[in-house]
């Protein structure tokens, strides 16, 4: 069986060999491969800071909606020269990661069929050392409007530990919140704090919040994860395109947006142009690194 001819394709100037661009990724929406690689094309300069230097795990999912996807830590063999990589040992032994933060990079992740970007919570130079916290608040209803309600709790004891947090939407029907950090505390130590914290919130709203790994013991309550923060573990980094119904885009948001009544799909392939248009709520992000250290300790008396 021959290999299928590379399509070249001039993306903003930059040619790219994309493989059956006109491949229908989202059947129902009749969006494509290439409205993939255009979309990714003109969010990178918004992108890229959450990219930049991280490693990254594929989530490849070469038809789309139609088909089947699988996870990859391993770089791909065959990726064009000049793409980075890095070597960590990590649970499964030593893995070479692709590194993010090339234009290029990103376009050739699309031409291998990864719809969504994740990231690690640490740079590739201190692979062990997160730069910020990720609470995933997962709502055992389905609807968003728990998630929302959670994430304005999530902030407000984050702000009473003098934490300043930042939300966007998840993709899908939750909310993840996350806490630019200043690098020191390792993953186990960033790890065991979001554990405490969300012990510590949970006890606070039993009837509406769990820690529960569960899903039978959760019981309709929303899921405060603080996996996200394990060393090698990802999150959906901003402006990630999910492989979901409509095509949303896991979108950062201004606390003020963060409502019952948000319709995160909206957010999507085909809406982002104009949100694009608009102020950047995460505009700040990484201006407000913190120290960490004064929180979990706080954290740590209380649960003592």
């Amino acid at each position: 069986m021959t290999k299928p001819e590379a399509v070249k394709v001039d993306v903003r100037g930059l040619p790219l060999g994309i493989t059956h661009p006109d491949k229908v990724f989202w059947p129902d929406e009749g969006y494509t491969k290439l409205d993939l690689a255009n979309y990714y094309d003109q969010v990178f300069p918004h992108l890229v800071p959450y990219v930049k230097d991280r490693l990254l795990t594929l989530e490849r999912c070469p038809d789309g909606m139609r088909g089947e996807c699988f996870y990859q830590r391993e770089a791909p063999r065959g990726m064009p020269a000049g793409i980075p990589t890095k070597r960590i040992r990590d649970k499964t032994g030593l893995t070479n990661y692709v590194v993010g933060g090339l234009r290029t990079t990103q376009l050739e992740l699309v031409n291998l069929g990864c719809i969504a970007v994740h990231v690690w919570g640490s740079r590739a130079q201190a692979a062990k050392r997160p730069d910020w916290v990720c609470f995933d608040v997962d709502p055992g209803s389905g609807k968003f409007a728990d998630a929302a309600r959670a994430g304005h709790r999530i902030n407000d004891a984050l702000a009473a530990l003098g934490l300043v947090s930042f939300p966007k939407t998840s993709g899908s029907r939750g909310l993840h919140v996350l806490v630019p950090i200043r690098v020191g505390p390792d993953a186990q130590e960033v790890l065991m704090f979001a554990e405490a914290f969300g012990r510590r919130l949970a006890a606070a709203y039993p009837k509406d919040l769990t820690v529960e790994a569960h899903i039978a013991e959760r019981r309709g309550r929303v899921y405060l994860d603080p996996f996200r923060n394990g060393f090698a573990q990802t999150v959906v980094a901003p402006f990630s395109v999910r492989r979901r119904p409509k095509a949303p885009i896991s979108t950062p948001l201004h606390w003020s947006e963060v409502s019952p009544a948000l319709v995160p799909s909206n957010f999507n392939l085909g809406t982002f142009a104009k949100r694009l248009a608009e102020p950047d709520p995460w505009k700040e992000f990484f201006r407000k690194r913190q120290s960490l250290g004064p929180a979990m300790k706080a954290v740590q008396e209380d649960n003592d």
